[in-house]
């Protein structure tokens, strides 16, 4: 048994020991990771060789819609930043609450971070700079953005991780809508209060409680409507605005400036010029827009577009990928990107520098994506021979590890569950390759100590999402925004305690409901 546990921790130990000591590409790490996996599930678990090269290309197949998501998010983001699109929404944003600083940290960093994270926007790229010209601290820069849209990372990039989180529980999207958003409202809180901690201490935690609650309780309320509603592809966007309009409202009944317009350099001025803000958010509003026509239940779209349009891939027997390409985020990413191209007043020679950037930076993202995911899938059908057939449960990578966990944590095992979903999220770089990789490893746990299985993947997920604020890409990727990679290593030291706080807070919240 130890040497069984051994070998299938290998493969993560090994993604975890090149991303963080030999600070390999997420490509390569996960790349080394997958040959690992292989090899043991053919060498040690009797693995039948053609089961382990179907499963690399299911994963690969599964991979797809968040890879491809994350390249249209790309592209899109490109264009709008070559059109000057982008700098004419970077003008807006720094005009709101002025001298505010709780408002604001909170604004900035929890609703709007929610809102741009679900429609595929970089915040860690896009706001440092904001903050550092609105007079925040490089640290405060880098760490804010990576940190608010944490609590709400299921729902980023149109709700990927929670399609992801479904296909592998095998719950429904409305089912999954409803059990992540029992953790929004609570997570929100601990999140904000964090963040008006990094943002300017103890004292400004204590300033800022008030609208901290109120964008929790509105941005929480929203999630658990929209889940009632089965709206779960467009929570984050709405959620986020929710939260955006009750901290204005603070502000507004506490006599606060609301909205003060920001022209204070030439290329501000330049951009408030040139774009209107409709037009400069024209992407986004037409991307909203038909994800509430493709989705909303009342509407006929959904039932065709999802189910009826389907189009299974079938490798593995009695487990087709459902490709769903007219209803997955990258399509309508795609589309709201190139209809919204003359409002933007895009040339050829804007398209062509996006275009450039574009290809030198998607493949490795979609490659990343894939690699982890083809790694989940050998691990999950390890031990498995021509017939894909298991004979033990002994013979099987997740089974063993499960069964390694229940005897080891027992009773406590839930209340680890969110530090895992952080282990694997940090590892990974990615919730949704968190949820991939050890989603069937806690529902198998959970059937070995008769406790809820999607509870615990749930709350493993919600451990994923805390961690990006620790994900040295995304820090790292903040930090250049504003040409300060001197900082990365403090802020590093400062979000790990914060992720482990707000993990805590979750493992609280798991235990209390079992």
């Amino acid at each position: 048994m130890p040497v069984s546990v051994a070998l299938a921790l290998t493969p993560v130990l090994l993604v975890a020991w090149l991303l963080l000591i030999r600070r390999a590409a997420a490509d390569v790490a996960g790349g080394a990771g997958l040959l690992a996996a292989a090899l043991i599930a053919w060498l040690y678990f009797d693995t039948d060789p053609a089961v382990i090269g179907a499963s690399v290309l299911s994963g690969v197949i599964g991979s797809l819609p968040v890879g491809l998501v994350l390249a249209a998010s790309l592209f899109q983001m490109l264009v709008m930043q070559q059109s000057g699109a982008l700098a004419r929404v970077v003008v807006f944003i720094k005009g709101l609450v002025p001298g505010q600083k709780a408002v604001q940290a909170l604004l900035l960093n929890m609703a709007f971070g929610v809102l741009l994270t679900s429609l595929g926007a970089a915040t860690v790229s896009i706001l440092p700079p904001i903050l550092l010209a609105l007079g925040y601290s490089a640290f405060a820069a880098i760490l804010l953005p990576a940190l608010g849209y944490t609590a709400m990372c299921i729902y980023a990039l149109l709700g990927i991780p929670a399609v992801v989180f479904a296909g592998f529980t095998g719950l429904s999207l409305h089912e999954t809508g409803v059990l992540f958003a029992r953790y929004t409202p609570l997570v929100s809180l601990a999140v904000g209060l964090c963040t008006l901690y990094a943002a300017g201490g103890a004292r400004l935690m204590r300033e800022g409680i008030s609208p901290a609650i109120m964008a929790a309780l509105a941005g929480g309320g929203t999630c658990v409507l929209m889940s009632r509603l089965g709206l779960v592809t467009i929570t984050g966007i709405v959620a986020g605005a929710a939260m955006a309009g009750a901290l204005l409202l603070y502000a507004a009944m506490r006599g606060l400036p609301v909205f003060r317009p920001a022209a204070s350099t030439p290329e501000d001025r330049e951009a408030a010029q040139r774009f209107s803000l409709w037009r400069a958010c024209s992407p986004w509003l037409a991307l909203t827009g038909l994800s509430l026509a493709i989705n909303a239940p009342f509407l006929p779209f959904f039932q065709l577009v999802c189910r009826d349009w389907a189009m299974p891939v079938t490798i593995i027997p009695g487990a087709p990928e459902y490709t769903r390409p007219f209803w997955q985020a990258y399509f309508w990413v795609a589309v709201s990107t190139f209809v919204c191209l003359p409002l933007l007043r895009t040339n050829r020679a804007q398209l062509r520098a996006a275009a450039g950037i574009f290809r030198r930076r998607a493949w490795r993202i979609i490659l990343s994506t894939a690699v982890f995911f083809a790694l989940a899938y050998v691990m999950n059908h390890s031990g498995k021979n021509a017939a894909w057939v298991l004979p033990a449960p002994g013979d099987n990578m997740i089974d063993v590890l499960a069964l390694g966990a229940a005897a080891l944590f027992g009773s406590l095992y839930p209340a680890i569950t969110p530090g895992i979903g952080l282990l694997a999220g940090f590892v990974s770089g990615s919730q949704t390759s968190a949820v991939a990789m050890f989603t069937k490893l806690h529902m198998t746990t959970a059937g070995n100590l008769g406790v809820a299985g999607p509870l615990l993947a749930a709350a493993s997920a919600v451990g994923g999402g805390i961690a990006g604020v620790v994900s040295p890409a995304k820090i790292l990727a903040a930090a250049a925004s504003i040409d300060r990679p001197e900082e990365a290593p403090a802020v590093m030291r400062v979000a790990f305690i914060l992720a482990l706080i707000i993990t805590c807070v979750c493992a609280a919240m798991t235990c209390g409901w079992l």
